[in-house]
């Protein structure tokens, strides 16, 4: 993971659990660490000690997804913004897959990645299903 697309409140794993970034830092040796925690756990770690969390259909629901189209062909998302959608392409090629913002397709794979880019479009975080501990 690139620190440069961490923010504050990016869910991330690691050792398998699922932590909440809570303090981004350069430690004196220039390596970067980050500040995690979870209901369990609050510690640091280097960066690259995490890993991102790939976007599945149980991600989205968490994030307010429903699913509102099925074929043999994609698998749609959306959220109650209607200009809002995330599509899974069934084919091998994954051309069609991917986070859809008025029709324009942005390529965008982890959690990370929607917090960021929702974010940056209402200006909050996305609110989500707390039961996040466990990594899919």
């Amino acid at each position: 993971m690139n620190v440069a697309d961490l923010k504050i409140k990016n869910l991330v794993e690691y050792k398998n659990q699922i932590y909440m970034i809570t303090e981004i830092f350069q430690s004196v040796e220039q390596a970067y660490f980050v500040k995690i925690e979870n209901d369990i756990h609050r510690i640091s770690v280097p960066t690259d000690s995490i890993k991102p969390i790939k976007i599945t259909e149980e991600w989205l629901e968490k994030f307010g997804f429903s699913r509102t189209y099925s074929s043999d062909q994609r698998i749609r998302y959306e959220r109650p913004e209607a200009f809002i959608k995330y599509d899974f392409d069934l084919s091998s090629r994954k051309i069609l897959e991917g986070l859809k913002i008025y029709g324009n397709t942005i390529k965008c794979r982890y959690i990370h990645e929607f917090q960021n880019i929702f974010s940056c479009l209402f200006g909050k975080e996305p609110t989500y299903n707390y039961g996040y501990l466990k990594a899919e």
